[in-house]
């Protein structure tokens, strides 16, 4: 369908500049298709009340059931399996989802790099790493998008925290800005998304939704992108000067904004040549809304599988002493609500309601583990209710000292990390810890299971029990993949895609709120995530890119070959020398020794996950070009490679890298060339 603007009179050109309602874009007086929204990444999030409205027919009984959408496992555990092929699955099955509910957009994915844990909104987002954030939102929105559905990549730009998210002002140099920041949305461009959301805050004192320089010279005219750019929710204080920026569509309706442009357009301070542009854009949005629809080609139950899958490869073994996993068949205590209820989720508009009922974790481990095991059960804390107390504290210490393996269930959930708020503290609530401690005092054969999402302060209790496996928050398939991975059916897989301080004090921002009213300095610069701990020396609870495996893999061989100006090939060798089959990721950094500026110790440029058969030995491949090597130069206005000295280091994570060779490049451009 192709819509004909000069069709339209001017004040129905202005109406397709702002929502028709919370979720839709206006028809202009019935002439154009409108478009439906849902929020997103975690699964589609339709509405408390009417969750499961479409109907299906269940290919093995026959019966007509209600389709309920899909909760995924979030962002934070998505990102933990660095698998972009499984991102890409997971995501075209939400969108199978969106076409069962009759829904052309998804509001999704989020790649607001994650500069502090403490982030209310971090479970929505990927890693503190822009290169594992942007690969990863590339195949999200080409899973999205290969069934027709359009997606939103968000939040242009420097969101990083959720505190006074509306007024807040981002002061972040450019180089910071363009290495950081920019870089997730620059890849995840190349998907083509249909939309790209404006953030909440102000940039440089200019609010996201009126600023021309990150809207216009950077996103459209830099970054070329000619889809439409949407406000969030509420985000929009100016209507005209927002059209002015180039975006394209306020949401939701607000009547107040249409009067403003009307207003705008009468004292000729914006044109109908302006408006056109503007309208033209969300007109070309409404014709691919309307253009024929891709038919799902997964069932809801083989998207529940998915669900599972990604969980299986999300999940991460943090600590595992004394081989405590996977569990043999003996006397096994599990505790707390998060087992009996599955996975908690975080709170804020991408939360799914699911009709789906998970299986008690309980249960799944004592059929795996057949009648040569007991497994018990007991509440240790009401989900969603934390207090000062533990629940059935005397039985659940029994129950502790009479098992062989306990395994505790604790963590957040939407009232601790959430949409619009920053969480207060990067430990475990007290209650928590309390219960950790007492029954270590208890039990030698202690694993914790910690739901959260992003990273924990573990440090007051870590050294008191012998494993630990961050869950996050994994979606309604979290309790069978759980039940796979700690009898051993399926082997740990997921990596870290942030790193887990000791401290909060230890992180780039701290418990800083704030360092000027309404103003966030960015006072740390280039040094996030990884690259702030490696550049002070700090020591972590557990590294960027940190996960084990019940398999062994050791690293060989690296060699670098030159393909190309500016272009080189990395191979190394992987061997599984275990008996037990596994999917190994592979990590690779690069290392300006000499820089003319300040640039972090490393950097991650590539990774690879691949599956390692027992005893076998796999050769990687991960390709390097000029951006691998570069920074952005701000008096050159341009990404720079200098010739000189840079190392090439290989490992399992971003502190263990026992592959490193050096590398000189001698035919970067002249700095005043061309780019």
């Amino acid at each position: 369908m192709k819509y004909d603007l000069t069709k339209l009179t001017i004040d129905e050109k202005i109406s397709l500049l702002v929502g028709a309602n919370s979720m839709t874009t206006s028809d202009a007086n019935g002439k154009v298709r409108p478009v439906q929204m849902c929020d997103g990444p975690l699964g589609l999030r339709t509405g408390p009340k009417h969750p499961a409205t479409p109907k299906t027919v269940d290919p093995t009984t026959g019966e007509t059931i209600p389709v309920s959408p899909v909760a995924m496992p979030a962002t934070n555990v998505l990102a933990n399996t660095w698998d972009p092929t499984l991102t890409f699955s997971l995501a075209a099955a939400i969108a199978d989802d969106c076409l069962d509910h009759q829904r052309d957009l998804l509001l999704a994915p989020g790649v607001n790099i994650k500069r502090t844990p403490v982030c209310g909104r971090n479970f929505e987002y990927f890693s503190e790493d822009p290169f594992l954030t942007g690969t990863l939102a590339r195949a999200y929105i080409q899973g999205v998008q290969s069934k027709g559905v359009g997606t939103s990549l968000k939040h242009f730009c420097a969101n990083n925290a959720e505190y006074d998210r509306q007024a807040i002002s981002s002061e972040v140099d450019e180089r910071t800005l363009r290495e950081i920041y920019l870089t997730p949305f620059e890849i995840a461009l190349e998907a083509k998304p249909w939309t790209v959301m404006c953030s909440y805050n102000r940039v440089g004192g200019i609010y996201a939704s009126e600023n021309p320089w990150t809207l216009k010279e950077i996103l459209r005219d830099e970054f070329g992108f000619d889809g439409i750019i949407i406000s969030d929710w509420g985000a929009t204080h100016n209507a005209t000067l927002a059209a002015k920026a180039t975006l394209d569509l306020t949401m939701p309706y607000q009547k107040e904004h249409l009067d403003n442009l009307r207003a705008a357009y009468s004292a000729g301070i914006l044109t109908e040549e302006e408006i056109n542009e503007r309208a033209q854009k969300v007109l070309l949005l409404s014709e691919k809304a309307a253009a024929p629809k891709h038919s799902p080609t997964t069932t809801p139950k083989e998207r529940h599988e998915i669900a599972v899958k990604a969980a299986k490869a999300g999940i991460v073994l943090l600590k595992n002493e004394d081989g405590i996993l996977p569990l043999q068949k003996n006397k096994i205590f599990v505790c707390g609500k998060n087992a009996l209820l599955g996975a908690p989720t975080g709170g804020g508009s991408s939360a799914v309601w699911t009709t789906f009922k998970p299986t008690p974790l309980h249960q799944l481990l004592q059929e795996k583990l057949g009648s040569d095991a007991f497994v018990s059960y007991l509440p240790c804390h009401d989900r969603g209710a934390i207090g000062s107390a533990i629940l059935n504290a005397p039985a659940v210490y029994k129950a502790a000292y009479g098992a062989d393996v306990t395994l505790l269930c604790v963590g957040n959930d939407g009232k601790l990390e959430f949409e619009g708020g920053d969480r207060e503290y990067l430990r475990l609530p007290k209650v928590y810890e309390d219960l950790i401690d007492t029954t270590a005092k208890y039990t030698k054969n202690l694993v914790v299971l910690v739901y959260a999402g992003s990273a924990i302060d573990m440090s007051a209790w870590i050294d008191k029990v012998k494993g630990v496996v961050f869950v996050g928050f994994a979606g309604e398939g979290a309790n069978e993949a759980l039940a796979a991975l700690l009898t051993g059916e399926a082997n740990f897989s997921g990596k870290l895609s942030e790193t887990f301080p000791l401290d909060l004090n230890d992180t780039p921002v701290g418990a800083m709120k704030g360092n000027n009213g309404f103003v966030e300095r960015y006072l740390e610069g280039v040094f996030v995530g990884y690259r702030h701990y490696d550049e002070q020396a700090k020591e972590v609870l557990f590294p960027f890119g940190h996960g084990l495996s019940y398999s062994q893999f050791v690293y060989s061989d690296l060699t670098v070959e030159k393909t190309g100006k500016l272009a080189y090939e990395v191979s190394y060798t992987v061997t599984n020398l275990s008996s037990v089959d596994g999917e190994e990721i592979s990590e690779v950094y690069v290392r300006d020794v000499f820089a003319s500026v300040s640039r972090p110790p490393k950097e991650l440029k590539g990774y690879s996950k691949d599956l390692i058969k027992a005893g076998e030995s796999k050769r990687i491949h991960i390709p390097l070009n000029a951006r691998s090597f570069a920074f952005y130069s701000v008096a050159l206005k341009k990404w720079t490679v200098e010739n000189g000295d840079f190392e090439i280091l290989v490992g399992p994570s971003s502190r263990i890298l026992p592959l490193q060779t050096k590398l000189k490049i001698e035919d970067a451009p002249h700095p005043y060339s061309e780019p």
